[in-house]
């Protein structure tokens, strides 16, 4: 293990890249997706990010990848319940934003930020 090594952090950074959290609460809201779906549903990530995050979720065991063995090949995605036990609080923070969204973006255009 590294001397600098933080789990807490470790696990952390995880949630604030861009797409992590959207992708596991779309599919909290739609219980089981493919590939395709889930990039129409996020329509504006790439699908290497798709790809990636996806990946690193799955490693990371809040999702689980079924693949069915058919001509081509179908993938299914959908939350472990790992997974699912961060749901609340992804939801905690979507209820924060939410209620506090004016007073930040107020704040945002005070210091020109977008």
């Amino acid at each position: 293990m590294e001397k600098n090594f933080c789990p807490i952090r470790d696990i952390l950074d995880r949630f604030g890249d861009k797409w992590s959290i959207l992708i596991l609460w779309t599919l909290h809201e739609n219980s089981v997706m493919r590939f395709g779906e889930l990039g129409r549903t996020i329509p504006d990530i790439s699908q290497k990010m798709q790809t990636v995050t996806l990946r690193t979720l799955e490693a990371d065991g809040l999702i689980a990848r079924k693949i069915y063995p058919e001509v081509p090949p179908r993938v299914e995605y959908s939350l472990t319940e790992t997974g699912k036990s961060l749901i609340p609080h992804i939801q905690g923070l979507i209820d924060w934003a939410l209620q506090h969204k004016d007073i930040v973006m107020t704040n945002r255009k005070q210091f020109g930020k977008k």
